[in-house]
């Protein structure tokens, strides 16, 4: 059985570790990317990507939720999880069938917001 491949966008490495940590013992493979830009990469080269987790601010040509925009319109299938202790984006910033996780999340809202 081929496990679903999730792509972590997340410039904090402790952040991002505990998070491939918690998406890693549920059975998924995942993927690290600490910005936009090198997630985008990974999103060219691979084709079996089914799922973008990132965090909203981070540092490079464009943020978390200009990423999210871009993957829904070069990959639109690809199921979006957005996260942000400071920034609240409203229900009209996100695309659509995206998922917004407040900072901290448990495993538990992490791990729905992926399943869904």
């Amino acid at each position: 059985m081929t496990k679903i491949v999730i792509l972590i966008v997340e410039d904090e490495p402790i952040i991002r570790l505990d998070a491939a940590l918690m998406i890693e013992d549920a059975g998924y493979e995942v993927i690290e990317a600490s910005n936009a830009d090198e997630a985008i990469r990974f999103l060219e080269t691979r084709s079996d990507i089914r799922v973008v987790f990132s965090d909203i601010e981070m540092p490079g040509s464009m943020d978390g939720l200009k990423l999210v925009h871009a993957v829904r319109l070069r990959w639109p299938p690809t199921v979006l999880v957005l996260a942000s202790g400071r920034v609240s984006p409203t229900l009209e910033e996100l695309p659509s069938n995206t998922v917004f996780l407040r900072k901290p999340y448990s495993p538990v809202e992490l791990l729905q917001a992926i399943r869904t």
